[in-house]
Order: C-alpha cells, then sequence, then structure tokens
C-alpha cells in the first residue's frame, strides 16, 4: 500500500519571509496563515497547495537570463491573470521589477523582491 502525497506549498527562500509573503499576499489575495522573521505562509481560502517563505540570510537570487556561471533559476510561479499590463504595474507598485528579456506574448517575466523570477501570463498560454 501506497502512502499519500499531497503538495502543501512551494517554499521560497528570501532575507525577509515576512516581506515577501505579503508582496505575493498583494498579488494573490491569499491570507497569511504563520508570520515570523524565520517563516511565513500563504494558503489559499478555497484550500489547495499554498506558498511559505523561509529565511536565508544568505540567499542569492538567481540571473534571468543566466548566462554562464550565473546563479539558475531551479523553479519559478507561474500565475494566470486576465489583464497583463494592469498586473505586471501592480506586481511593479508591490516591489517586483519587471525584467529586460521577455521571452514571449501573452506571458511578462518579473522578478519579486527576493529576485525569484515569475511569469504573469494571460489564459491559453
Amino acid at each position: 500500500m501506497n502512502p499519500r502525497f499531497r503538495l502543501a506549498a512551494a517554499v521560497l527562500d528570501t532575507p525577509d519571509p515576512p516581506g515577501l509573503a505579503r508582496f505575493y499576499q498583494r498579488l494573490l489575495g491569499w491570507p497569511l496563515r504563520d508570520d515570523s522573521p524565520e517563516w511565513a505562509t500563504l494558503r489559499p481560502e478555497v484550500g489547495g497547495a499554498g506558498l511559505s517563505f523561509q529565511r536565508e540570510a544568505d540567499h542569492v537570487p538567481p540571473m534571468w537570463p543566466a548566462g554562464p556561471g550565473d546563479p539558475r533559476m531551479q523553479v519559478h510561479l507561474d500565475i494566470e491573470v486576465d489583464d497583463l499590463d494592469a498586473a505586471v504595474a501592480i506586481a511593479v507598485e508591490a516591489g517586483a521589477t519587471a525584467a529586460e528579456f521577455q521571452p514571449q506574448e501573452g506571458v511578462r517575466v518579473c522578478q519579486d523582491p527576493a529576485g525569484h523570477p515569475f511569469c504573469l501570463f494571460l489564459p491559453g498560454w
């Protein structure tokens, strides 16, 4: 008999867990469940996997796009939006930066305040 597996959360390293949690809370509207200097968690009200943020004092953000020898992203978040320009504006207002290199129409790569790349995309992309 196999044990049950259920993804609880993706965890992002950051020097500021509460700050990064509040950034994603602004984008996703999820309630904050845990909030300490070492660990913060967001979970959707309807259930399902959430996002957690753990303190990493020596966090080195990945580069986008990465060149030879650069720290590379190993995971990124895809966030579907219904208005790409408005979503990018809100993300930037909340502390993100829009990446200079944008590889596709209908998708915008941004970096959160800790430097993690994430994609905002329109349905169908």
